[in-house]
């Protein structure tokens, strides 16, 4: 029988998304609580709508899909205070997890601009001091960008995060689906300027899109770590690189099952071997847990069970 993490251990969940974090009841409590119309008036389809499973199956742009309801129900300074309240505390109360990233785009929460991004922001903010007020926890916000933005929009949430460095914003990250409108190179000076303030960056790539993109994000934007990056191990070069500079991959192994980035735990064998042999360093994330209806215990617990990671391996990744 394969040993498992003790409860005891206190975990980091470093890529976790707002919108796919909050459980079905909690959002269906939000909704109804600010009058937001919803497509169906039954929970359980409800839920439904708002989760991910594996049996039904879902592709990358569907998964994306699912944060149009989440990111709608959450657009409000009240709605995104509680939520970050209850993402937080629940993550130490069903995982012990004492460290906590949380990501979000607070531009997809203002209502096209009906509401004050400053209030978005400050509202998580709250949500993350009421959480430390009642749990030993430690968490931090990251503010995507997103690709589908033009320059001008995604460079007013990077200053954004930069005013509320001080507050509890840790990063910035770039999030969002392929764009033809977006260029890494673009991005080169902004995140040059986050980071002489102090503030920590990411990028989704190495998902999706094509190998090719997380060297240009790499040379360009130079990013402490990376979200996903599992096509990595497709590309010597790119390993090389992500081994020289000591960047981070954040992996999120239910998450690219999901939406059909890996193929299987067979391939995940492939990819995690390729990681260890290449001295990558990785984290173990969920991405979203309720949305992937996942937990990190439940992640590294099957890694283990798989024989994918060894206890002390977990330990390490955790």
């Amino acid at each position: 029988m394969t040993r498992q993490l003790s409860r005891k251990v206190p975990l980091a969940e470093l890529h976790c998304h707002l919108g796919g974090a909050v459980t079905p009841a909690i959002m269906w409590g939000i909704a109804h609580s600010q009058g937001i119309r919803l497509p169906t008036k039954d929970y359980w389809e409800f839920r439904e709508l708002i989760t991910a499973s594996p049996t039904r199956g879902r592709s990358f742009e569907e998964y994306l899909e699912l944060f149009r309801w989440t990111e709608l129900i959450q657009s409000s300074p009240l709605a995104v205070e509680r939520a970050v309240y209850e993402v937080v505390g629940g993550a130490y109360r069903k995982n012990n997890v004492t460290t906590m990233e949380l990501r979000f785009n607070p531009m997809k929460r203002n209502r096209g601009g009906e509401q004050d991004l400053d209030h978005i922001i400050a509202a998580a903010v709250r949500g993350m001091d009421r959480a430390t007020l009642e749990y030993p926890v430690k968490p931090g916000l990251i503010l995507c960008l997103d690709r589908a933005f033009p320059y001008q929009l995604n460079e007013i949430i990077a200053e954004k995060a930069i005013a509320w460095r001080d507050r509890g914003v840790v990063g910035l990250d770039v999030a969002g689906p392929e764009s033809s409108g977006f260029r890494v190179k673009d991005y080169r000076r902004l995140f040059q300027h986050a980071r002489r303030h102090r503030l920590g960056t990411t990028v989704h790539t190495g998902e999706s899109g094509p190998v090719e993109e997380i060297a240009e994000v790499i040379e360009q934007l130079e990013p402490d770590r990376i979200g996903h990056g599992v096509k990595a191990a497709y590309d010597p070069r790119t390993l090389a690189m992500i081994r020289e500079r000591g960047i981070v991959l954040e992996v999120c192994p239910t998450s690219n099952l999901n939406t059909r980035v890996v193929s299987g735990w067979d391939e995940f064998r492939w990819i995690f071997d390729t990681f260890r042999r290449e001295e990558i360093r990785f984290t173990i994330n969920t991405d979203g847990p309720e949305m992937l209806k996942t937990y990190i215990r439940d992640e590294l617990a099957t890694l283990g069970r798989l024989g994918i990671l060894t206890l002390d391996e977990q330990v390490e990744v955790a």
